[in-house]
């Protein structure tokens, strides 16, 4: 049986996904799993509207703040009011390949810099009492070796980080869109799996093409976590599933809403826009009969309104007395 006492089950960052509003949708799911905010950029923190960026809802907990930057001043400082808001973590982004990160030399392109990331760690570690961790590719175009991955996480290992999420595919920093980053190189899930039977004090997660229950399972025979992205996202109710991990029962799709609507009552009357929080939802009834009609009542609707969703929740679920 499996024992999940020091693993990890976690929602990866995605941009413009993982905002607060998707969040506390997906908390309402499972009680056990870490949740991680959109990447975001030190820029964005220190010159844009930063309450706006790390707001969250304290139900969300453990939820971790992912930053983008490779300047160590800003990082320290953006790792700073981490701890001010209240998060349980901040992670560095190791692993994003797309051309706007790639620009200013952070993302997937710091895993040719070690001691780059190795002094962002040790500094920012330095600054805060909370955890910061790491997220990297095994490796980077023709870089891709085993001995490049253990020299990058040997390095920042030694300055102090001890929890590594791997996404198990090289990043191709030329010629392929994120997306095709995300698909096209191959899985090389042993290389994750040697990590940690190399390094058995660091905790290792991994992360790339995972998408059920089974496959976390085996999974967590080999390393100390595991982190899905997309699967959780359009098929929010996986996170309900994962509740056997801990053997505890299933939360059906109903109550979830029963809670959910007093968040969206809520935020709308702050000022924020319904038809941009819905959008997260989408996937509620994924695999039921009605699940169409549920997408499209949500999705392209201006004035959309509560009691706009739940007459389309109600329509589905009458379909499916036991969701």
């Amino acid at each position: 049986m499996l024992d999940m006492t020091n693993k990890r089950l976690s929602v990866a960052p995605m941009i413009d996904w993982t905002t607060t509003d998707y969040r506390y949708f997906a908390r309402l799911f499972n009680p056990h799993i870490y949740l991680y905010t959109e990447m975001i950029s030190t820029g964005a923190l220190l010159y844009g509207n930063r309450e706006r960026h790390l707001r969250f809802d304290d139900s969300e907990q453990p939820v971790v703040l992912q930053l983008g930057g490779a300047d160590i001043d800003e990082m320290t400082q953006c790792a700073e009011f981490a701890q001010q808001y209240g998060y349980n973590e901040v992670n560095i982004n190791v692993g994003c390949p797309s051309d706007r990160v790639q620009h200013n030399k952070i993302g997937a392109c710091l895993m040719a810099e070690p001691n780059t990331v190795a002094d962002l760690v040790k500094y920012m570690q330095a600054a805060v009492d909370i955890p910061v961790t790491v997220k990297h590719r095994i490796g980077i175009d023709d870089f891709d070796s085993y001995e490049f991955m253990v020299d990058f996480v040997q390095k920042v290992a030694a300055a102090g980080c001890s929890r590594f999420i791997v996404h198990a595919r090289t990043a191709w920093l030329q010629g392929l869109s994120p997306k095709q980053n995300r698909e096209i190189p191959p899985l090389r899930y042993d290389d994750v799996y040697r990590l940690k039977q190399d390094f058995p004090a660091l905790d290792i997660e991994i992360n790339g093409g995972i998408d059920t229950i089974a496959d976390i399972k085996a999974h967590l025979q080999h390393v100390d976590g595991v982190m899905i992205g997309r699967a959780f996202y359009h098929n929010p109710y996986l996170l309900a599933e994962a509740n056997a991990l801990w053997h505890q029962p299933l939360p059906k799709r109903s109550e979830v809403l029963t809670q959910l609507y007093p968040y969206l009552q809520e935020q709308t009357e702050e000022g924020e826009s319904l038809p941009s929080m819905a959008r997260h939802y989408l996937g509620l009834f994924q695999g039921l009969n009605g699940a169409r009609k549920w997408r499209q009542a949500l999705s392209g609707k201006p004035q959309l309104t509560i009691d706009d969703i739940k007459r389309a929740a109600d329509e589905v679920l009458q379909l499916n007395p036991e969701a």
